[in-house]
């Protein structure tokens, strides 16, 4: 699937939600890994606000791309931000949706 850069150069952008382990498999506790690092994933809630304009992203990041004390409420600025559109079949049902993918989030203040 295509990956497509999200530019938020004129935007503000806050915590929402703090990162918690994303999981590839929540019956066995396995977690989600980088492909290419080996880095355990996490998924952090951004409040995206530009011309306007607010929004709540889901954003996947490594582990490693992010400082420690990351909490709701702080202004952040997001390094490499890309949306991939997925889809995938479950029990007979189609569901689609577009992912976010960040390579860093670093404190804005």
């Amino acid at each position: 699937m295509t990956s497509f850069k999200i530019d938020l150069s004129t935007a503000v952008v806050f915590v929402a939600t703090a990162p918690e382990p994303k999981m590839a498999n929540k019956k066995t506790g396995e977690r989600a890994v980088d492909r290419d690092t080996g880095a355990g994933l996490s998924t952090v809630g951004l409040l995206v606000s530009d011309e306007g304009e607010g929004n709540l992203y889901q954003v996947t990041i490594p582990e490693t791309g992010y400082p420690e004390g990351l909490a709701p409420g702080m202004p952040v600025r997001v390094v490499g931000l890309k949306a991939r559109d997925w889809e995938n079949e479950f029990n007979g049902q189609k569901r689609h949706g577009i992912s976010f993918r960040a390579v860093a989030i670093t404190s804005a203040a």
